[in-house]
């Protein structure tokens, strides 16, 4: 895998809104953020567009992402928001002038798309928070996002859930959110999860939603290989009025509780305050509740 360069002060980090649409004053907290932090936020009017819900219609946002993929001077591009809408762009995007000059990718949610199709080319990419929630933040949560730009280690430890599955696996890691892998099942960008590591969360689902996402998983073959699993924050999720009867954790152990492999719950990523970064494409070591990677490739 390709490692972007690292960050370093005065490198520059466009903001960009592939999904959902976005005000000013929503990430104006984290444009000072990243100021403060040492860098150079880059961005125009283009940033503030809007089409019914999303950030300007589609060729609009995929002209903007493609002008911050292509330009060598941009050091890293960092998605303000998610929602919906990335998918929608995806095969829009020429990643060839990007392969030239590799830069960090960062967002998490519907950014799963980008993180997919950056696997798929052999990039690293950056699973981290979005400034619009920069000012609900942890520091952990901000802490391990520019650690992990600069091109620090980064190591995690948090409680244990008594669903863990024990063990000890090192493998690549790929993922992201659930609804957006599924959405991309069967596609030539969706991640490679033979003898690696799976990152997955997820946001306001039904249960059964879950139950039928993981299904699915399991009769394409996704989970018939994977190291380990990782499970990140499983926020809001819904039930219906005759209950489903398991828990989303739950409903993802039973799909792995056979495979011999770690699992591990609870980890401190995806919709929550406390979303700690993640290097997608790196090798990572799970064990117990400690998960660890260098700040280069094993």
């Amino acid at each position: 895998m390709l490692t972007p360069k690292s960050l370093s002060s005065g490198s520059k980090i466009a903001l960009v809104a592939p999904a959902r649409k976005i005000s000013y004053e929503e990430i104006s907290f984290a444009i000072d953020y990243i100021r403060d932090r040492g860098f150079v936020p880059v961005y125009d009017e283009r940033l503030f567009l809007s089409h019914n819900q999303f950030a300007g219609s589609d060729e609009e946002r995929a002209a903007v992402l493609q002008s911050y993929l292509d330009n060598p001077d941009i050091d890293a591009v960092m998605c303000v928001r998610g929602g919906y809408g990335t998918v929608r762009i995806i095969g829009r995007l020429n990643f060839d002038k990007f392969m030239q000059h590799p830069k960090w990718i960062v967002g998490y949610s519907d950014v799963t798309v980008l993180h997919a199709k950056l696997q798929s080319l052999g990039v690293e990419s950056l699973h981290a928070t979005m400034p619009i929630n920069f000012n609900k933040n942890t520091q952990q949560s901000l802490d391990t996002l520019f650690s992990a730009l600069t091109g620090k280690e980064l190591t995690y430890d948090y409680p244990h859930s008594p669903l863990d599955i024990k063990g000890e696996a090192e493998g690549v890691l790929v993922g992201g959110n659930i609804s957006v892998l599924y959405s991309l099942l069967g596609s030539d960008i969706f991640p490679d999860t033979k003898d690696k590591i799976l990152f997955i969360e997820d946001l306001d689902e039904y249960l059964y939603h879950i139950d039928r996402m993981m299904t699915a998983f399991v009769r394409a073959g996704v989970l018939d290989d994977v190291r380990g699993l990782i499970v990140g924050g499983l926020t809001k999720m819904h039930d219906n009025a005759v209950p489903f009867g398991m828990s989303a954790e739950e409903i993802i152990l039973e799909k792995v509780r056979d495979r011999n492999i770690p699992v591990t719950f609870g980890f401190p990523a995806g919709h929550i305050d406390d979303n700690r970064a993640l290097v997608l494409g790196r090798k990572y070591i799970v064990a117990g509740t400690s998960v660890s990677c260098n700040a280069n490739n094993l």
